[in-house]
């Protein structure tokens, strides 16, 4: 690739979520992460693995030309990693907190590569990676995916790979005749669902965004065995959960929801490092019935009907809003987090009797403020469920509620006959 290329569609997301932040927000959209190093790895190997990496991923080579905020394009990636990786003597420091510290910098996108890294040391051994990227870069997924091949390479490296596709790769196939056609198709999919949503909207209680999550042992085996009666996934059976707390905080029985799409649904890209979520939007009717199995499989037809169309230009779904001033805008928001198969929770769903421990509702300063106002984030551990709800304007008391009636539909509806 030889020339300036637009933005994939998953980049130009990120990019109308960050276009309009003020300089002291710019660190927003940057995740941070510790990877623990094998034991009696050198800083050598380290660096070795993650220039192997930068090679292997253009989107780790890329730079920005946002001159022209309107029409943003991807830079050539560069030919060679220009980037010595730095050591850090951490002692007894935490991990997370100095890759924590290390996200709180900007990336400056024009001029500078978006990720950077850290080799922590303790006494002169290597003892962590400190990684941190911009979203523009990777998504969750692909971020877990480059820990798998930095652990693969630091184990047991597998010699020189050709160049993974990249984001301009994408890009192509998102801009030729295919991809604009799914394109057309996918607007067509906003237009319907915005023309048939009633305006429905949490109230507002004016303050700072409110950040918790809910962390419980006892969900897991619950939402497993209501998603088994369903027979739909874990994450629909969650996002029903959900759907009903917000629908009875808003007092409407229709739910206009932003769905996170992966968009990583065939096999060329699934492995591509780069940001492809989008928000695509899902329209759940009887929102508030007591039947949580019923509005699982409900909002999972809903959810897959919605995910068809993930892949749609958010400059074409801005237009399509400022036509319809009178649209509905989404109640709230909604992202299961996966990682690639080799990583994820493969342990099996625990039986009754559930662990003993107690559930907690932890607050949290949020990192971000970036996307949805009423925005929760699922994540299932090997033993327990976790949805972090991050909101504005809602306050303390009803996020509260929304995320303890969201467990106790939970237990209820396993425990049911």
């Amino acid at each position: 690739m030889s020339e300036e290329v637009p933005l994939s569609l998953g980049q130009l997301s990120v990019w109308h979520d960050i276009r309009d932040l003020p300089a002291r927000r710019w660190h927003e959209p940057n995740n941070a992460a510790a990877w623990r190093l094998p034991p009696g790895v050198s800083p050598a190997q380290v660096r070795t693995a993650i220039r192997t990496l930068a090679a292997r991923h253009p989107s780790l080579r890329t730079r920005y030309d946002l001159h022209d905020a309107d029409t943003p394009r991807q830079l050539p990636p560069d030919a060679d990693l220009d980037e010595d990786l730095t050591a850090l003597e951490g002692a007894d420091a935490d991990p997370l907190a100095l890759a924590a510290d290390l996200a709180a910098e900007p990336f400056h996108l024009e001029r500078q590569l978006p990720w950077r890294a850290r080799l922590l040391t303790r006494d002169g051994v290597p003892s962590h990676l400190l990684f941190v990227k911009h979203h523009i870069a990777a998504d969750a997924w692909a971020q877990e995916l480059l820990h798998q091949e930095f652990r693969q390479e630091l184990t047991a490296p597998r010699g020189p790979f050709p160049a993974a596709p990249g984001p301009a790769d994408l890009a192509a196939e998102q801009y030729g005749p295919a991809g604009l056609r799914r394109q057309a198709a996918a607007l067509d999919h906003w237009t319907h669902t915005l023309t048939q949503a009633p305006t429905a909207a949490l109230p507002r209680t004016p303050g700072a965004t409110a950040q918790a999550t809910l962390h419980s042992a006892p969900a897991r085996p619950a939402a497993h065995l209501v998603a088994e009666r369903a027979r739909v996934s874990v994450s629909s059976v969650l996002l029903a959960a959900y759907v009903r707390s917000v629908a009875r905080t808003c007092g409407t029985d229709t739910l206009l929801v932003q769905l996170m799409s992966a968009n990583r649904f065939t096999g060329r890209w699934k492995g591509l490092v780069t940001s492809m979520n989008q928000w695509v939007p899902a329209l759940i009717e009887d929102a508030r019935t007591d039947d949580l199995v019923k509005l699982a499989d409900a909002v999972h037809w809903s959810g897959l009907a919605a995910f068809r169309h993930g892949m749609h230009d958010v400059t074409a779904v801005a237009a399509l809003r400022a036509r319809m001033p009178g649209a509905a805008e989404p109640a709230c928001a909604y992202n299961y987090v996966a990682v690639p198969d080799d990583t994820a929770a493969g342990a099996p769903p625990p039986r009754a009797p559930w662990p003993a421990s107690p559930p907690t509702l932890t607050w949290e300063e949020p990192f971000t403020t970036i996307g949805p106002r009423c925005y929760a984030r699922a994540l299932e551990s090997p033993d327990a469920l976790s949805v972090r709800l991050t909101a504005k304007d809602l306050g303390r008391e009803r996020c509260a509620e929304v995320l303890w009636d969201l467990h106790e539909s939970l237990l209820t509806a396993a425990a049911a006959s």
